[in-house]
């Protein structure tokens, strides 16, 4: 059964664009990867867990803010055959500056019997869409999609 993840895409009107604020992985993994790296801030929640609560919650736990307004549903979506993402917008500001991310903790480097602890997220920015759609994670191209339809906007359009 695949995992189950929700998400918020926040978003804003700067300069007549439609932005959207995307969420960098920390860790050794993605300490090099930038293009198809960023994501939505989200997390895995449980059967019986309200999906809207369990985004607001991520997006809390990753970027230490506390996102408020009327959501916006853009659907469920196939991120692997592994996810699902279930994903809402907001529009809001937030100033990547303050960035406050939970934390884990892994054996690195592997084998070294060493724990480490390393930020959930480890920078947040905001995307114009063209740069938006180089950034984020292939599998979330299409929640970028669901905002500029929800916002009757062709991906590039100006507000």
């Amino acid at each position: 059964m695949p995992q189950r993840s929700a998400g918020i895409l926040m978003y804003r009107r700067a300069s007549g664009v439609v932005e959207v604020l995307l969420v960098h992985p920390g860790g050794p993994f993605w300490a090099k990867k930038d293009d198809g790296a960023w994501t939505i801030p989200k997390g895995l929640y449980g059967p019986g867990e309200d999906a809207l609560a369990a985004a607001q919650r991520e997006f809390t736990e990753e970027t230490g803010a506390t996102p408020a307004g009327a959501f916006i549903s853009l659907g469920d979506f196939r991120q692997s055959s592994t996810k699902t993402v279930s994903a809402w917008a907001v529009e809001g500001e937030f100033d990547p500056a303050k960035l406050t991310s939970n934390s884990f903790s892994l054996e690195w480097p592997p084998r070294s019997g060493r724990p480490q602890e390393f930020p959930e997220i480890d920078r947040a920015a905001w995307f114009s869409p063209e740069d938006a759609r180089r950034k984020i994670l292939k599998g979330q191209v299409a929640i970028l999609d669901a905002l500029y339809a929800k916002l009757r906007l062709a991906p590039a359009a100006k507000v």
